[in-house]
């Protein structure tokens, strides 16, 4: 199909789980379709549009890998376009200048109870037009909405929607300091970017009809459309901070890999079509299907993005783990060879969900616990724990094959000749070398760090608990 597909941000604020998943559902179709991918600034709203969130907006999609092509379109750059187009809307009698208060309007309302524009200026003689703009009297100009019963289009998602036109008023196109709206601005851009499909979030569906109407009152070609599903926090509200969700450069500061990322919005309303949710970029390009999309709302689900972070972290190569973890913290691991960071990478990649939490899981490789909390001694260190601990600590000075396996067997033999549980003799150990009760294989940590630290760390918690 060749389709040409856009993204448009508003520079408002910083590029959040939301666009983000917009964004990713234009660039896959385009990429499935060999098609292109786009990008607009609508930067209409002056008052709040930040040069710098126009930044951080390009700087997250370039991050995840979302590249555009072609230059970015900036709205406000865009002016005599939309100019262009109210007055062929004039000309061609498709729209009409509205001198309407707001005080009449609210009349209007008050007594019929209906929030629709009656049309006063619709069909007025030129007489009062021109007595009206001889008086400078403000106008908006609004869009006269056809005679037609109704209008429909077919949702890529959603199927067959119809609107009766009945439901529709003459809606503004221009404010009354001339200054283009949504709906004109948006065909304005689509057409003249060459957009054969608009994808965006369902919360335009009210949009499109109007927008219909737009195209063919400019004589322009009509798009196809496909609305995304919403997505939802855990109490099916609109997805929003209090949920957990987080705007794009913040999972890039905690960490998280792009891949990962990308693979969990994905799943935000797609289908892949089978069971199989790790997936690379390439395979969700390659499958991907705007058919499989859902026309249920999606759920955020942090552990899920966890779940999937870990999935991808697990399965990189230690060698790009070390090197987007520099990226992030040049001194990790600085005191030690590379081999040593590669082996800690390598036990810890299994059980953290990002760059940052492997990081902060990590210390106790590079630095002897000094405190040790409260609860795990409550729960570790008994009264006979010293003896076992002193115990292991004259069987591994004298051990001289400082591999896992060996380490392995000799505390094993230790422990089944003594008759003591693993919870006796090794949670009291991990606590001396770790700091902590929870992580990886013991005799692997061991293995690593070495018989020296070992023992140093063993003789700091004796001498400390």
């Amino acid at each position: 199909m060749n389709p040409r597909v856009r993204f448009a941000p508003s520079p408002t604020g910083n590029l959040h789980i939301g666009g983000a998943r917009t964004a990713l559902f234009n660039y896959l179709f385009a990429k499935h379709n060999n098609g292109q991918f786009l990008v607009r600034i609508e930067d209409t709203d002056l008052e709040r549009s930040k040069q710098e969130y126009t930044d951080q907006i390009c700087e997250s999609m370039i991050w995840l890998g979302l590249d555009w092509e072609e230059e970015l379109v900036y709205q406000s750059k865009r002016t005599q376009s939309y100019q262009n187009a109210i007055e062929l809307l004039l000309s061609n009698g498709s729209a009409y200048k509205c001198f309407s208060t707001k005080e009449e309007i609210e009349k209007h309302r008050s007594e019929t109870g209906s929030f629709s524009y009656p049309g006063f200026w619709r069909d007025r003689d030129q007489a009062d037009i021109d007595k009206a703009l001889e008086i400078e009297s403000p106008f908006t100009i609004r869009l006269k909405i056809p005679n037609e019963k109704n209008t429909s289009y077919h949702d890529m998602i959603y199927g067959e929607i119809t609107i009766e036109n009945s439901e529709l008023d003459d809606f503004i196109i221009a404010r009354s300091d001339g200054s283009p709206v949504y709906n004109l601005t948006n065909v304005v851009d689509d057409s003249d970017m060459g957009i054969t499909h608009v994808i965006r979030g369902e919360d335009h569906i009210s949009n499109t009809p109007k927008q219909i109407l737009m195209y063919k009152a400019l004589d322009l070609n009509v798009p196809k459309f496909a609305h995304l599903p919403m997505i939802l926090g855990q109490d099916k509200k609109r997805l929003s901070k209090r949920h957990g969700a987080m705007g794009v450069q913040t999972y890039r500061d905690d960490g998280f890999q792009p891949e990962a990322l990308l693979n969990y919005l994905s799943l935000l309303g797609w289908n892949p079509g089978t069971e199989e949710e790790i997936m690379s970029f390439d395979e969700i390009i390659q499958k991907f299907d705007l058919t499989m999309v859902h026309k249920k709302s999606a759920v955020f689900d942090e552990k899920k993005l966890n779940w999937i972070s870990g999935q991808h972290l697990s399965q990189q190569s230690n060698h790009t783990i070390f090197s987007n973890i520099k990226v992030i913290n040049a001194n990790w691991g600085k005191s030690e060879s590379q081999d040593f960071c590669l082996g800690v990478i390598e036990l810890m990649k299994s059980r953290s969900k990002s760059l940052v939490e492997l990081i902060e899981q990590s210390d106790y490789y590079f630095n002897d616990p000094i405190d040790f909390d409260e609860k795990s001694v409550r729960k570790t260190w008994k009264n006979e724990t010293g003896i076992i601990v002193e115990t292991v600590q004259s069987i591994l000075e004298k051990h001289e094959n400082w591999t896992t396996e060996s380490l392995e067997e000799t505390l094993k033999t230790f422990m089944a000749e003594n008759d003591l549980g693993f919870g006796k003799v090794m949670k009291p150990i991990r606590l001396a070398l770790c700091g902590t009760v929870n992580g990886p294989s013991l005799f692997s940590i061991m293995s690593l760090i070495g018989q020296d630290t070992c023992l140093r760390r063993i003789s700091h918690a004796l001498d400390t608990l």
